[in-house]
């Protein structure tokens, strides 16, 4: 059986309906009627699989391509940025690539058994709805499809491993390869990595000023990416101010050269030294995402990140780094007794200096403050513009200026809000 001739490419993410299909497709399986029931089962679930993908063309060879592109092993992974590999692993792979090339030549219409117009006549041509992705944005979904249809195509074995390796250098593999950005999910045994599959789309030209802050993020990141040592980054100031945008748009102009972001909860910090575990010998760049940084005095969460900062006793990722945002400047809550002589403190200053080291282990802090009212007024200007807003200029200002006032004061939230006000008016009228 073909399955079992396969070394590399085993324990796939849809092993079952793997091997159902390949009973389907077996030689004894063409003429028997009774089979049908299971064929049927088959075309459902690949239909489901189309729906959740946004696969489109041939099903059976869409769903062969994503096996392959989803399946992290050891020749998947070392082809993963860095390209083809020589040696034993690459004939090996070759084996594998030998019985996936002549899955990939079964032709599905059979399974009709003589039927015209049969199910799967129509699932070698299917067409959804729109194309979208639930669980991979429409880039990925593309190549993926394009991939199927480039390895049908494929003349022999040599150019089907090519073209997968190629795949595999230019998108990555499995989650980390097909995916951006990810949060934790707790189990009973180690968290769970999970992707995030819809992801604002944001990019750092849509975020209005702050020049002086985007260049300093930005020159952090890019020694990160090119191996240049980099520091962990701490973006604070006041609420609206597009921290929280920052770190999204970073991901957004940089996802292409490796990088990759994590989402982490101040609740699930004692789970970080597993995640850096998961991912610390794979060939990207992660950020550990921190938003709304802050912590109460009774707090003890925090303990768990200055440990993971610090490395302890294992040696720390060169390629991990944590990005954090934070209204407060020092993130552990202070109080005037901190300051003071306690009765029950012989030493108080160390009380002081444990709240006020945790910002000290982020060597980049980056303040985002509240515009001032004529920067206040250039967002709105530039946002107003961006959505096609034709309004006269000191309209537009007085009104932006009696919103402000009413939402939350002068910050590039306010403004989008405002914006979006507006926006929603023109459509109603």
């Amino acid at each position: 059986m073909i399955l079992k001739e396969l070394i590399l490419y085993r324990g796939l993410k849809y092993q079952k309906l793997f091997d159902q299909m390949l009973s389907q497709l077996a030689p004894q399986a063409e003429h028997m009627k009774e089979t049908m029931p299971e064929s049927f089962a088959c075309a459902g679930q690949l239909i489901e699989l189309a729906a959740s993908y946004g696969f489109e063309g041939n099903l059976w060879h869409c769903f062969l391509a994503l096996c392959l592109a989803d399946h992290e092993n050891a020749y998947s992974t070392s082809c993963e940025i860095t390209g083809p590999v020589k040696g034993t692993l690459n004939e090996v792979a070759a084996h594998d690539f030998q019985v996936m090339k002549e899955l990939f030549d079964q032709d599905i219409r059979k399974l009709d058994r003589g039927e015209e117009e049969g199910i799967w006549a129509a699932l070698s041509d299917y067409h959804s709805n729109d194309g979208n992705s639930k669980i991979y944005n429409r880039r990925i979904r593309d190549q993926i499809v394009t991939l199927a249809v480039k390895l049908k195509e494929s003349p022999d074995v040599r150019t089907f491993g090519d073209i997968i390796t190629e795949f595999y250098r230019n998108f990555g593999v499995g989650k980390f390869g097909l995916n951006k950005a990810f949060r934790v999910e707790e189990t009973d045994k180690d968290p769970e990595i999970i992707p995030i599959t819809s992801m604002d789309h944001i990019y750092l030209s849509d975020l209005v000023g702050y020049e002086r802050q985007k260049e300093k993020l930005i020159e952090n990141t890019e020694a990160f990416l090119n191996g240049r040592a980099a520091n962990n980054v701490l973006l604070f100031g006041d609420s609206g101010t597009g921290k929280s945008s920052s770190i999204k748009a970073i991901l957004n102009e940089y996802y292409d050269k490796g990088l990759r972001i994590i989402e982490v909860y101040k609740h699930q910090f004692h789970t970080l030294s597993k995640i850096q575990e998961q991912i610390k010998d794979r060939n990207y760049k992660f950020i550990i995402y921190m938003d709304d940084l802050s912590f109460e005095d009774t707090e003890l969460e925090y303990k768990y990140l200055k440990a993971i900062i610090e490395g302890g006793l294992a040696k720390k990722p060169v390629n991990v780094l944590i990005y954090a945002t934070s209204n407060r400047r020092h993130l552990i809550r202070e109080k005037f007794s901190d300051k003071r002589q306690l009765d029950d403190e012989l030493h108080n200053n160390d009380t002081v200096q444990e709240k006020l080291s945790l910002v000290a282990r982020f060597g980049v802090t980056i303040y985002y403050g509240a515009p001032e009212p004529a920067e206040f007024k250039e967002i709105v200007r530039q946002l107003a513009e961006r959505s096609q807003i034709s309004m006269p200029l000191e309209e537009l200002y007085e009104k932006a200026n009696i919103w402000e006032l009413k939402h939350g004061g002068l910050s590039g939230r306010t403004a989008n809000q405002f914006i979006t006000y507006l926006l929603g008016k023109q459509e109603n009228s």
